[in-house]
């Protein structure tokens, strides 16, 4: 069984291949029970977002992972892809400055995104 932490690197790296921009990882385990990882990122357009969405969601299942719950995805402006113990926010860049997650969830400590491995 793959732990959260490992779990919340694969979707940033997904993410950080479909070209999000600012992609975080926030360690919320001692702030609330909701979730132990937020991954937040942001697309330039709809299509962006819903793409690097649809990104994550494949690279997760392919791993074993199944999304509980998606919100979102038809509007394109903030996709949430709720895993258990991660969730991952994709959002329009105006969107994401609007509700600032970072911010509001500033009790979490940011976790480094690891570089994968070349192979």
């Amino acid at each position: 069984m793959t732990d959260s932490a490992e779990l919340a690197q694969w979707a940033a790296i997904a993410a950080e291949e479909k070209k999000a921009r600012e992609v975080r990882i926030l360690d919320i385990r001692g702030i609330t029970v909701v979730a132990d990882y937020f991954v937040i990122c942001s697309g330039t357009s709809g299509t962006h977002v819903r793409a690097i969405a649809d990104h994550v969601e494949e690279q997760l299942e392919r791993r074993g992972y199944r999304p509980h719950h998606v919100e979102g995805y038809r509007g394109g402006r903030w996709v949430l892809l709720d895993f258990g113990e991660l969730v991952i926010h994709v959002m329009q860049e105006d969107e994401r400055s609007f509700y600032n997650l970072e911010r509001l969830w500033g009790d979490a400590v940011e976790v480094a995104v690891r570089t994968p491995a070349a192979g």
